[in-house]
């Protein structure tokens, strides 16, 4: 089923054109990648989708329902992780999430009992008595996160989640956003980091310069770049010895010889294995293993959008 739909969703402002008709949509259980530089319109959409800013154009619809001109009705249902905390500095962590709770309507008790349930989910149980301002920003990327799902909600935004913390935050707000997804959380998520799309999504979109350039699962936009087979074989032997034969047997491939007994074919086809390697058994070769190259996503965005991964992590670093 899907939950959110996205029809020639626009924005313009003063004329400027940062979203320029797209569309997608998100089904329900799904970890959604928006995968783009800066600047490319990643969280206006966001911000278009939650209501959080004006649509120009277009229309968004939730379960079937469009919501376009009356946003508020949607939002009890979501949850929103800006790229920038948007808690307050001077209350404590758990104040912060009681908070957020009563914004969405839950009763004292039960905001209270989920923000000490949350605490506890995010490892901050030490630290909820603190202020917020007291917060390293691993601990306040991860408060901010337990605030947009307080209310548990049916989808969850989630813009830039991990940029600017260290790499073993990073590496906990993954995780943490695995675990929801797994436990049937809706995720939209918006990143620069290829390597994040690529091992969190499960489809992804390529969004540059407001207009989306490819979307598919994961699986799909590699094997839209793949140009040729490729399998590597590692072999008990020097593959050097059977060059000729493996010429006369195998005429539609190309191989290039690698370090250590490896060697890589090559074809323009898909093939079998089981021809390679009963050939190299024959020949005394022995296979000890095999594996299929594969089109990084790095490369495969790279080919689409004609973007270079350094470019786009220096935009957003601001270097």
């Amino acid at each position: 089923m899907r939950i959110i739909e996205a029809e020639n969703l626009t924005k313009k402002y003063n004329g400027f054109t940062a979203v320029d008709g797209v569309n997608f949509h998100i089904n329900r259980g799904e970890l959604f990648g928006f995968l783009g530089p800066n600047g490319a319109g990643k969280t206006t959409t966001i911000n278009m989708l939650t209501g959080l800013a004006r649509i120009s154009g277009g229309r968004v619809k939730l379960m079937g329902d469009d919501y376009t001109r009356n946003p508020k009705k949607a939002q009890a249902l979501m949850g929103i992780i800006p790229d920038e905390s948007n808690l307050y500095e001077e209350l404590s962590g758990r104040e912060n999430l009681s908070f957020c709770g009563a914004l969405y309507g839950m009763d004292k008790k039960n905001r209270e009992e989920r923000a000490d349930q949350l605490l506890h989910q995010f490892g901050l149980e030490e630290a909820g008595s603190k202020s917020f301002k007291a917060y390293s920003k691993g601990m306040k990327r991860k408060l901010t996160i337990a605030a947009g799902i307080i209310h548990e909600p049916e989808i969850l935004f989630l813009d830039e989640p991990t940029t600017g913390i260290d790499v073993a935050f990073a590496r906990q707000i993954r995780s943490l956003i695995t675990n929801l997804h797994e436990k049937g959380t809706t995720i939209f998520l918006t990143t620069h980091y290829i390597e994040e799309a690529e091992r969190l999504c499960e489809r992804i979109a390529f969004i540059v310069g407001g207009k989306i350039v490819r979307e598919g699962t994961v699986s799909e936009l590699m094997a839209e770049a793949q140009e040729e087979n490729l399998v590597n074989f590692a072999l008990e032997g020097d593959f050097s010895l059977v060059e000729e034969d493996f010429r006369k047997n195998f005429p539609d491939y190309d191989f290039t010889k690698m370090k250590n007994n490896e060697v890589r074919i090559h074809s323009p086809n898909a093939f079998t294995l089981l021809p390679l390697v009963s050939f190299f058994e024959k020949k005394g070769l022995p296979v000890y293993e095999a594996k299929i190259i594969r089109p990084s996503l790095e490369e495969v965005f790279v080919k689409v959008t004609g973007i270079e991964l350094k470019k786009m992590k220096n935009q957003k670093e601001g270097n």
